[in-house]
């Protein structure tokens, strides 16, 4: 029998505020543990929460950018479990009068598009952190930090239309690049910024009825997304050819053995007794608010892409990485406005720039090589300074020492050669080295002009330039 995988996926975003949800404590990452605290997020006994006008802003501004409906009314509710690192034993989030409702966001794999519901996105506060002792020398002790409880977060949960890993990752990697367009989110998965909880099950192809599902967290990484899910499929589809019974379960990824393995059951949904928080006031959104931001809100994926094919006439895959994301869409931008030449600045970007940006897994503004300069070094190229093969020698050197091309080409004397008489003694000298080659040639054998090129740019250190070579050796062969 055939079968189909059902996937959802729970995406919590940490909005990009200077402070809590509900008191003035900051969001700051790396702070000393229990720094970033106040009577209000640790839930020391009568205080009150204020709500963080920027936060629900921000999540108004997420469900605008996701294609919701912004709900005119909405509550926070009391969230009633048990955690180390939840001080109160409660956590204040939102449950059936969420703010955001009936999202959708457009995915593209393989060339086909495909619409991926969403459900609802609410507001909620994090709880703290766990730090078990292993990871400070003591095995026996588990320390809790608090500096994140009360940051703000939106709760962005998907319809079950996913049906693979790869639809998972693509979903993923756009919904964070909306987050990040529009302003709402860092989503810096290492510092706990986005994160990802998959919902998993599998039916007999044509069955609407879902079958059972399992949860799977401690996934890090979109590439950690996708084969934890593909891993999920597989083992479950085993299960039930052997006639075995899925379980509802949570179950962990394990990155360095490639598998998921069994947390905890869940039979049931939990009891989490939730009820609307006393201590603050129903949320009410007027249209007029919804409009403004709407209007507000800066260009996001889709759109750039649909303008950098127009406006720029970029292939459509070229346009699709650039605006993957938004620093790599304002870094092409950027050096369009220093040199207009946008195919090959799109060239060296999704080449050169980008191999630097994930081997060091930085930021592209944190390179040394700046737009300014890229664009430079793009110029010398286009006006016959330097060759191709050189200006990469060149990119590394601005990589190492920050410096301006020019400076560079000047410094180390790497001009192209363009002088005729000069380049006919080469070309001649080369001939000479090589006569069989060249008597082949004579005779017609026309790919060995490209076995003559490489050999005078190896005698020219590159700076030969490769047009004018090409030029003269038909000349000279004439």
């Amino acid at each position: 029998m055939n079968y189909e995988a059902v996937i959802g996926l729970e995406v919590h975003a940490q909005l990009s505020t200077e402070t809590k949800i509900f008191c003035s404590c900051s969001t700051n990452f790396g702070a000393e543990p229990n720094s970033n605290v106040c009577p209000v997020c640790l839930g020391m006994p009568g205080v009150l929460p204020v709500l963080n006008k920027k936060a629900l802003e921000y999540a108004i501004r997420a469900g605008v950018a996701l294609n919701c409906k912004i709900q005119e009314h909405s509550i926070f509710a009391r969230k009633n479990y048990f955690y180390p690192d939840l001080p109160k034993g409660y956590q204040i989030s939102q449950y059936d009068l969420p703010l955001c409702l009936d999202g959708k966001l457009q995915i593209e794999v393989n060339g086909e598009k495909k619409d991926i519901g969403i459900t609802r996105i609410h507001m909620e506060e994090d709880a703290g952190k766990s730090i078990h002792g292993e990871n400070l020398g003591n095995s026996s002790s588990t320390y809790v930090d608090l500096n994140r409880t009360g940051v703000p977060l939106v709760e962005i949960v998907s319809e079950p239309d996913i049906r693979s890993g790869e639809e998972a990752k693509a979903y993923l990697q756009k919904l964070k690049a909306i987050l990040q367009y529009a302003g709402i989110s860092d989503c810096n998965m290492e510092e706990g910024s986005l994160r990802c909880d998959a919902n998993i099950s599998i039916r007999p192809e044509g069955q609407k009825e879902f079958g059972t599902k399992t949860e799977i967290k401690n996934m890090n990484s979109f590439k950690n997304v996708q084969k934890a899910i593909e891993y999920e499929i597989k083992r479950q589809k085993q299960a039930v050819s052997e006639g075995g019974i899925i379980q509802q379960e949570t179950r962990l990824w394990n990155p360095d053995k490639s598998i998921t393995i069994s947390m905890r059951s869940k039979e049931e949904a939990h009891d989490y007794r939730y009820f609307p928080d006393p201590d603050l006031i129903p949320v009410v959104v007027s249209n007029d608010w919804v409009k403004d931001i709407q209007s507000s809100l800066a260009e996001l994926p889709d759109e750039k892409k649909k303008r950098f094919i127009k406006e720029y006439k970029l292939p459509a895959y070229d346009a699709e990485v650039l605006t993957s994301v938004k620093n790599y869409a304002e870094y092409f931008e950027m050096c369009t406005k220093h040199h207009n030449n946008p195919k090959i600045i799109a060239n060296w970007i999704m080449s050169e720039i980008l191999r630097e940006v994930n081997e060091r897994n930085c930021d592209i503004f944190e390179l040394s090589v700046t737009p300014e300069k890229l664009a430079k070094l793009i110029q010398l190229i286009d006006n016959g300074t330097i060759s191709g093969k050189i200006a990469k020698d060149i990119f590394e050197l601005m990589l190492e020492s920050g410096d301006d091309p020019v400076k560079i080409v000047k410094n180390k004397n790497l001009s192209q050669i363009s002088d005729t008489s000069e380049l006919e003694k080469i070309i001649l000298s080369v001939f000479e080295e090589n006569p069989k080659e060249l008597e082949r040639f004579k005779n017609g054998e026309k790919k060995l002009q490209g076995f003559f090129v490489g050999q005078i740019m190896k005698k020219t250190g590159g700076q030969a330039n490769p047009k004018l070579v090409n030029q003269l050796i038909s000349k000279l062969i004439s």
